[in-house]
Protein backbone atom coordinates (compact mmCIF):
# COMPACT_ATOMS: atom_id res chain seq x y z
CA UNK A 1 0.00 0.00 0.00
CA UNK A 2 1.28 3.42 -0.96
CA UNK A 3 2.27 5.73 1.91
CA UNK A 4 2.08 9.50 1.75
CA UNK A 5 4.16 11.73 4.03
CA UNK A 6 3.07 15.39 3.89
CA UNK A 7 5.99 17.83 4.05
CA UNK A 8 6.11 21.32 5.55
CA UNK A 9 4.84 23.16 2.44
CA UNK A 10 1.14 22.59 1.77
CA UNK A 11 0.56 20.01 -0.96
CA UNK A 12 4.17 18.80 -1.13
CA UNK A 13 4.61 15.14 -0.12
CA UNK A 14 7.00 12.19 -0.12
CA UNK A 15 5.51 9.09 -1.68
CA UNK A 16 6.57 5.58 -0.65
CA UNK A 17 5.64 2.39 -2.40
CA UNK A 18 6.68 -0.73 -0.51
CA UNK A 19 9.34 -2.98 -1.97
CA UNK A 20 8.81 -6.73 -2.01
CA UNK A 21 12.30 -8.21 -1.65
CA UNK A 22 13.65 -11.72 -2.04
CA UNK A 23 16.86 -13.37 -3.24
CA UNK A 24 16.27 -12.04 -6.77
CA UNK A 25 16.15 -8.41 -5.68
CA UNK A 26 12.91 -6.47 -5.28
CA UNK A 27 9.66 -5.61 -6.98
CA UNK A 28 8.12 -2.19 -6.45
CA UNK A 29 5.05 -0.55 -7.89
CA UNK A 30 5.97 2.98 -8.95
CA UNK A 31 2.53 4.44 -9.57
CA UNK A 32 -1.04 3.59 -8.60
CA UNK A 33 -3.67 5.90 -10.08
CA UNK A 34 -6.44 4.75 -7.75
CA UNK A 35 -4.25 5.22 -4.66
CA UNK A 36 -3.25 8.72 -5.83
CA UNK A 37 -6.85 9.72 -6.42
CA UNK A 38 -7.82 8.17 -3.08
CA UNK A 39 -5.29 10.44 -1.33
CA UNK A 40 -6.68 13.45 -3.21
CA UNK A 41 -3.59 13.71 -5.44
CA UNK A 42 -3.56 14.43 -9.16
CA UNK A 43 -3.22 11.55 -11.62
CA UNK A 44 0.43 11.93 -12.71
CA UNK A 45 0.24 9.64 -15.72
CA UNK A 46 -0.35 12.05 -18.63
CA UNK A 47 3.32 12.51 -19.59
CA UNK A 48 6.53 10.81 -18.45
CA UNK A 49 10.06 12.08 -19.07
CA UNK A 50 13.63 11.11 -18.13
CA UNK A 51 16.61 13.31 -17.33
CA UNK A 52 20.03 11.61 -17.52
CA UNK A 53 22.93 13.48 -15.96
CA UNK A 54 26.40 11.99 -16.45
CA UNK A 55 28.26 14.46 -14.20
CA UNK A 56 28.00 14.62 -10.42
CA UNK A 57 27.17 18.23 -9.51
CA UNK A 58 24.81 18.87 -12.42
CA UNK A 59 22.10 21.36 -11.49
CA UNK A 60 18.78 21.61 -13.30
CA UNK A 61 16.24 24.21 -12.30
CA UNK A 62 14.46 25.87 -10.72
CA UNK A 63 11.69 25.44 -13.33
CA UNK A 64 7.92 25.78 -13.45
CA UNK A 65 5.13 26.67 -15.87
CA UNK A 66 3.28 29.97 -15.49
CA UNK A 67 -0.49 30.05 -14.92
CA UNK A 68 -2.77 28.96 -16.42
CA UNK A 69 -0.43 26.11 -17.41
CA UNK A 70 0.85 25.10 -13.96
CA UNK A 71 2.03 21.51 -13.54
CA UNK A 72 1.79 18.74 -10.98
CA UNK A 73 4.81 16.41 -10.96
CA UNK A 74 5.86 13.14 -9.41
CA UNK A 75 9.67 12.99 -9.39
CA UNK A 76 11.90 10.02 -8.57
CA UNK A 77 15.55 9.13 -9.04
CA UNK A 78 15.99 5.83 -10.89
CA UNK A 79 19.79 5.77 -10.82
CA UNK A 80 22.20 7.57 -8.51
CA UNK A 81 21.14 10.27 -6.03
CA UNK A 82 19.80 13.81 -6.25
CA UNK A 83 19.15 16.70 -3.88
CA UNK A 84 15.62 17.58 -5.01
CA UNK A 85 14.16 21.02 -4.28
CA UNK A 86 10.63 22.43 -4.51
CA UNK A 87 9.94 26.17 -4.06
CA UNK A 88 6.46 27.54 -3.38
CA UNK A 89 5.71 30.15 -6.07
CA UNK A 90 1.97 30.47 -5.31
CA UNK A 91 1.55 34.23 -4.65
CA UNK A 92 -1.39 33.76 -2.25
CA UNK A 93 0.34 31.03 -0.23
CA UNK A 94 1.47 31.62 3.35
CA UNK A 95 4.71 29.82 2.40
CA UNK A 96 5.40 31.75 -0.83
CA UNK A 97 9.14 31.80 -1.50
CA UNK A 98 9.86 28.95 0.95
CA UNK A 99 11.59 25.78 -0.18
CA UNK A 100 11.94 22.18 0.90
CA UNK A 101 14.50 19.62 -0.21
CA UNK A 102 14.76 15.84 -0.01
CA UNK A 103 17.29 13.31 -1.18
CA UNK A 104 15.85 10.99 -3.80
CA UNK A 105 17.84 7.96 -4.83
CA UNK A 106 17.59 4.61 -6.52
CA UNK A 107 18.38 3.15 -3.11
CA UNK A 108 15.62 4.82 -1.08
CA UNK A 109 12.95 4.45 -3.79
CA UNK A 110 11.16 7.63 -2.67
CA UNK A 111 9.23 9.94 -4.97
CA UNK A 112 8.40 13.61 -4.45
CA UNK A 113 4.88 14.78 -5.27
CA UNK A 114 5.02 18.44 -6.34
CA UNK A 115 1.64 20.13 -6.80
CA UNK A 116 0.84 23.03 -9.10
CA UNK A 117 2.44 26.30 -8.09
CA UNK A 118 5.92 25.05 -7.22
CA UNK A 119 9.24 25.56 -8.96
CA UNK A 120 11.42 22.45 -9.09
CA UNK A 121 15.11 21.76 -9.45
CA UNK A 122 17.77 19.28 -8.42
CA UNK A 123 21.49 18.81 -7.98
CA UNK A 124 22.99 15.43 -8.85
CA UNK A 125 24.94 13.84 -6.00
CA UNK A 126 26.27 10.92 -8.07
CA UNK A 127 27.58 10.48 -11.60
CA UNK A 128 25.04 9.00 -13.99
CA UNK A 129 21.96 10.09 -12.05
CA UNK A 130 18.70 9.44 -13.88
CA UNK A 131 15.52 11.27 -12.90
CA UNK A 132 11.98 10.37 -13.95
CA UNK A 133 9.16 12.91 -14.12
CA UNK A 134 5.50 11.92 -14.28
CA UNK A 135 3.19 14.80 -15.10
CA UNK A 136 -0.50 15.39 -14.47
CA UNK A 137 -0.67 18.21 -17.03
CA UNK A 138 0.87 18.53 -20.45
CA UNK A 139 3.97 20.63 -21.04
CA UNK A 140 3.03 23.84 -22.86
CA UNK A 141 5.77 25.30 -25.02
CA UNK A 142 6.28 28.96 -24.14
CA UNK A 143 4.74 28.71 -20.63
CA UNK A 144 8.02 27.73 -19.00
CA UNK A 145 9.66 29.98 -16.43
CA UNK A 146 12.28 29.68 -13.75
CA UNK A 147 14.09 31.15 -10.79
CA UNK A 148 17.83 31.38 -10.40
CA UNK A 149 19.22 28.47 -8.35
CA UNK A 150 21.35 30.74 -6.14
CA UNK A 151 18.77 33.48 -5.52
CA UNK A 152 19.69 35.05 -2.13
CA UNK A 153 15.97 35.60 -1.39
CA UNK A 154 15.49 31.82 -1.38
CA UNK A 155 18.82 30.97 0.30
CA UNK A 156 18.62 27.31 -0.68
CA UNK A 157 21.21 25.26 1.24
CA UNK A 158 22.56 23.26 -1.71
CA UNK A 159 24.91 20.52 -0.48
CA UNK A 160 27.61 21.42 -3.02
CA UNK A 161 28.46 24.04 -5.60
CA UNK A 162 27.16 23.00 -9.02
CA UNK A 163 29.73 21.95 -11.62
CA UNK A 164 27.39 21.88 -14.62
CA UNK A 165 24.55 24.34 -15.30
CA UNK A 166 22.59 24.93 -18.48
CA UNK A 167 22.98 28.27 -20.25
CA UNK A 168 19.27 29.06 -19.79
CA UNK A 169 19.45 28.30 -16.06
CA UNK A 170 22.31 30.76 -15.67
CA UNK A 171 20.09 33.51 -17.16
CA UNK A 172 17.07 32.95 -14.88
CA UNK A 173 15.96 35.88 -12.68
CA UNK A 174 15.56 35.90 -8.93
CA UNK A 175 12.14 35.40 -7.35
CA UNK A 176 11.60 39.14 -6.84
CA UNK A 177 12.09 39.76 -10.56
CA UNK A 178 9.53 37.09 -11.55
CA UNK A 179 6.61 39.42 -10.77
CA UNK A 180 4.90 36.77 -8.66
CA UNK A 181 4.26 38.96 -5.63
CA UNK A 182 7.25 38.22 -3.40
CA UNK A 183 7.08 39.96 -0.02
Amino acid sequence: MMELEPLSLAGLALVRFPRHEDDRGYFQRTFDRDAFLGFGLADCSLQCSLSWNPVQGTLRGLHFQKPPHTETKLVRCLQGRIFDVAVDVRPASATFGKWEAVELSAGNGLALYIPQGFAHGFLTLDEGSMVQYQMAEAFVDGAGAGIRWDDPELAIAWPATPKVLGAKDLQLPGLNRMGLGCN
